[in-house]
Protein backbone atom coordinates (compact mmCIF):
# COMPACT_ATOMS: atom_id res chain seq x y z
CA UNK A 1 0.00 0.00 0.00
CA UNK A 2 1.07 3.72 -0.69
CA UNK A 3 -0.03 6.91 0.80
CA UNK A 4 0.61 9.94 -0.44
CA UNK A 5 1.09 13.42 2.56
CA UNK A 6 0.49 16.57 0.74
CA UNK A 7 0.47 19.93 3.40
CA UNK A 8 -0.08 22.92 2.40
CA UNK A 9 1.22 26.86 3.17
CA UNK A 10 3.36 27.68 6.08
CA UNK A 11 3.51 24.40 7.41
CA UNK A 12 7.13 24.28 6.66
CA UNK A 13 7.12 26.46 9.54
CA UNK A 14 6.12 24.34 11.96
CA UNK A 15 8.02 24.29 15.32
CA UNK A 16 8.41 27.75 14.98
CA UNK A 17 5.24 29.10 13.56
CA UNK A 18 3.04 29.75 16.22
CA UNK A 19 3.99 26.92 18.68
CA UNK A 20 1.04 27.55 21.13
CA UNK A 21 -1.38 27.26 17.97
CA UNK A 22 0.26 24.40 16.23
CA UNK A 23 2.63 22.84 18.49
CA UNK A 24 6.53 22.66 18.73
CA UNK A 25 7.29 19.68 15.98
CA UNK A 26 8.50 20.89 12.64
CA UNK A 27 6.84 19.17 9.43
CA UNK A 28 10.72 16.97 9.21
CA UNK A 29 9.95 15.46 12.54
CA UNK A 30 6.18 14.38 12.12
CA UNK A 31 7.40 13.03 8.71
CA UNK A 32 9.85 10.93 10.67
CA UNK A 33 7.25 9.62 12.97
CA UNK A 34 4.85 8.98 10.32
CA UNK A 35 7.45 7.36 8.19
CA UNK A 36 8.21 4.73 10.73
CA UNK A 37 4.66 4.49 11.90
CA UNK A 38 4.12 3.76 8.30
CA UNK A 39 7.06 1.40 8.16
CA UNK A 40 5.15 -0.57 11.19
CA UNK A 41 2.36 -0.62 8.89
CA UNK A 42 3.90 -2.06 5.77
CA UNK A 43 3.24 1.05 4.30
CA UNK A 44 4.98 2.78 1.68
CA UNK A 45 4.61 6.72 2.17
CA UNK A 46 5.64 9.67 0.37
CA UNK A 47 5.72 13.40 1.39
CA UNK A 48 5.31 16.77 -0.56
CA UNK A 49 5.00 20.41 0.47
CA UNK A 50 4.40 23.97 -1.11
CA UNK A 51 3.28 27.34 -0.27
CA UNK A 52 2.35 27.33 -3.51
CA UNK A 53 -1.59 26.30 -4.35
CA UNK A 54 -0.52 25.59 -8.02
CA UNK A 55 1.87 23.44 -7.23
CA UNK A 56 0.10 21.38 -4.55
CA UNK A 57 -2.68 20.36 -7.11
CA UNK A 58 -0.14 18.54 -9.73
CA UNK A 59 1.15 17.50 -6.23
CA UNK A 60 -2.68 15.57 -5.71
CA UNK A 61 -2.47 14.88 -9.80
CA UNK A 62 0.64 13.12 -9.69
CA UNK A 63 -0.93 10.63 -6.85
CA UNK A 64 -3.61 9.25 -9.14
CA UNK A 65 -1.86 5.83 -10.20
CA UNK A 66 0.72 6.43 -8.01
CA UNK A 67 -0.81 6.28 -4.35
CA UNK A 68 -3.53 4.30 -2.97
CA UNK A 69 -4.94 6.78 -0.77
CA UNK A 70 -4.02 10.72 0.36
CA UNK A 71 -3.38 12.21 3.62
CA UNK A 72 -3.76 16.43 3.06
CA UNK A 73 -3.20 19.22 4.95
CA UNK A 74 -4.38 22.26 2.98
CA UNK A 75 -3.80 24.60 5.71
CA UNK A 76 -5.38 27.91 4.76
CA UNK A 77 -6.26 26.52 1.73
CA UNK A 78 -9.17 24.38 3.09
CA UNK A 79 -11.34 27.32 3.16
CA UNK A 80 -10.23 28.42 -0.19
CA UNK A 81 -9.20 26.32 -3.06
CA UNK A 82 -11.58 24.94 -5.35
CA UNK A 83 -9.05 23.91 -7.08
CA UNK A 84 -7.56 21.87 -4.24
CA UNK A 85 -10.81 20.64 -3.78
CA UNK A 86 -11.93 19.36 -7.08
CA UNK A 87 -7.95 17.84 -7.53
CA UNK A 88 -8.81 15.71 -4.79
CA UNK A 89 -12.13 15.01 -6.09
CA UNK A 90 -10.35 14.04 -9.80
CA UNK A 91 -8.33 11.42 -8.38
CA UNK A 92 -10.99 9.72 -6.76
CA UNK A 93 -8.70 8.30 -3.96
CA UNK A 94 -9.63 8.20 -0.31
CA UNK A 95 -8.46 10.98 1.27
CA UNK A 96 -8.46 12.08 4.88
CA UNK A 97 -7.99 15.98 5.75
CA UNK A 98 -6.06 16.53 8.84
CA UNK A 99 -5.26 20.27 10.73
CA UNK A 100 -3.10 20.24 13.53
CA UNK A 101 -5.25 22.85 15.36
CA UNK A 102 -9.11 22.75 16.19
CA UNK A 103 -10.25 24.22 13.01
CA UNK A 104 -13.51 24.61 15.13
CA UNK A 105 -12.45 26.53 17.97
CA UNK A 106 -10.68 29.07 16.18
CA UNK A 107 -11.82 32.02 13.86
CA UNK A 108 -15.20 31.85 12.27
CA UNK A 109 -13.35 31.81 8.51
CA UNK A 110 -11.68 28.80 9.26
CA UNK A 111 -14.89 26.64 10.40
CA UNK A 112 -16.02 26.11 6.57
CA UNK A 113 -13.47 23.41 4.71
CA UNK A 114 -14.02 23.05 1.11
CA UNK A 115 -12.31 19.58 0.77
CA UNK A 116 -13.87 18.00 3.38
CA UNK A 117 -16.65 17.28 1.73
CA UNK A 118 -14.55 14.77 -0.79
CA UNK A 119 -12.67 13.47 2.02
CA UNK A 120 -13.38 10.28 3.59
CA UNK A 121 -12.84 12.07 6.89
CA UNK A 122 -11.38 14.84 8.53
CA UNK A 123 -9.25 14.86 11.51
CA UNK A 124 -8.37 18.18 13.53
CA UNK A 125 -6.99 19.52 17.18
CA UNK A 126 -4.90 16.48 17.29
CA UNK A 127 -1.67 18.08 16.23
CA UNK A 128 0.99 15.94 15.11
CA UNK A 129 -0.78 12.59 16.17
CA UNK A 130 -3.57 13.85 13.79
CA UNK A 131 -1.40 12.16 10.69
CA UNK A 132 -0.77 9.02 12.55
CA UNK A 133 -4.86 8.31 13.30
CA UNK A 134 -5.65 9.27 9.27
CA UNK A 135 -2.76 6.74 8.06
CA UNK A 136 -4.13 4.35 10.78
CA UNK A 137 -7.72 4.71 8.87
CA UNK A 138 -6.70 4.63 5.45
CA UNK A 139 -4.69 1.45 6.00
CA UNK A 140 -8.03 -0.02 8.16
CA UNK A 141 -10.49 1.56 5.05
CA UNK A 142 -8.34 -0.16 2.27
CA UNK A 143 -7.76 -3.46 4.12
CA UNK A 144 -10.97 -3.80 4.84
CA UNK A 145 -12.22 -3.28 0.85
CA UNK A 146 -9.56 -5.73 -0.29
CA UNK A 147 -10.78 -8.41 1.91
CA UNK A 148 -14.05 -8.79 0.20
CA UNK A 149 -11.94 -9.57 -2.73
CA UNK A 150 -9.77 -11.75 -1.82
CA UNK A 151 -13.06 -13.31 -0.77
CA UNK A 152 -14.29 -13.45 -3.92
CA UNK A 153 -11.28 -14.57 -5.40
CA UNK A 154 -10.95 -17.22 -3.71
CA UNK A 155 -14.66 -17.83 -3.87
CA UNK A 156 -14.21 -18.54 -7.59
CA UNK A 157 -11.08 -20.15 -7.57
CA UNK A 158 -12.67 -23.01 -5.33
CA UNK A 159 -15.52 -23.61 -8.19
CA UNK A 160 -13.39 -23.87 -10.97
CA UNK A 161 -11.32 -26.56 -9.08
Amino acid sequence: MKIAVINGPNLGLLGRREPAVYGHDSLASIQTSLTAHARALGVDITFFQSDVEGELVTAIGQTLGAADGLIINPAAYTHTSVAIRDAIAATGLPCVEVHLSNIYSREPFRHTSLTAPVCVGVISGLGAHGYELALDALVRRQTRAAKPVARRRAAAGKRQS
